[in-house]
C-alpha cells in the first residue's frame, strides 16, 4: 500500500510540474513574441514617417527578429498547445513548415542587417523583411477578437 501511495503522489507531482512547465514555455513565447510586436511597431512609425528614422532602432529590431526567428521552433514544444495561447494546431501539425517560416525570418533579418545602411535601404529593405511576420500569423496564430 505505501508503495501505491508514493507512486500516486510522484504521478501527481510529474503532471503539477508538467502543467507548470508548459504555462513557462507558453509565457515565454509570448513575452518573446510582445517584444518583437514591440520593436515592429517602432520600424512601422519608422517606415510610415510618424518617428524619425534612426539605423540603430532599425538595427536593434533585426537583432529581434533574428533572436526570434532562430529560437522560435523551439519556443513551441509539443504539448505547449494546452493553456492560454494563441497558436493555432497548424503549428504542431504542419510544424516542418511552421519551423521553416522562422528560419526564412531569421535569414531575411540577418540579411538585411547588411543591407540596411541608411532610411533608404531600410525603406526597400524593411517591407519584405515585415512580410515574414503576416505570412506565418495567417495559419498559426489565432485572430485577435
Amino acid at each position: 500500500m505505501k508503495f501505491r501511495t508514493v507512486a500516486l503522489s510522484l504521478a501527481a507531482a510529474l503532471a503539477a510540474t508538467a502543467a507548470f512547465a508548459q504555462a513557462d514555455v507558453i509565457k515565454a513565447r509570448q513575452e518573446a513574441m510582445k517584444a518583437t510586436g514591440g520593436a515592429t511597431a517602432i520600424v512601422g512609425k519608422m517606415l510610415k514617417g510618424e518617428e524619425k528614422f534612426e539605423l540603430a532602432k532599425a538595427q536593434a529590431a533585426l537583432t529581434q527578429y533574428v533572436t526570434v526567428g532562430e529560437k522560435g521552433p523551439s519556443m513551441f514544444p509539443a504539448g505547449s498547445q494546452n493553456g492560454d495561447t494563441a497558436a493555432l494546431p497548424p503549428v504542431w501539425t504542419n510544424k516542418a513548415d511552421f519551423d521553416a517560416k522562422f528560419a526564412k525570418f531569421a535569414a531575411e533579418a540577418k540579411a538585411a542587417q547588411g543591407k540596411i545602411t541608411d532610411e533608404a535601404s531600410f525603406k526597400a529593405t524593411m517591407p519584405d523583411v515585415l512580410k515574414n511576420c503576416g505570412g506565418c500569423h495567417e495559419t498559426y496564430r489565432a485572430k485577435k477578437s
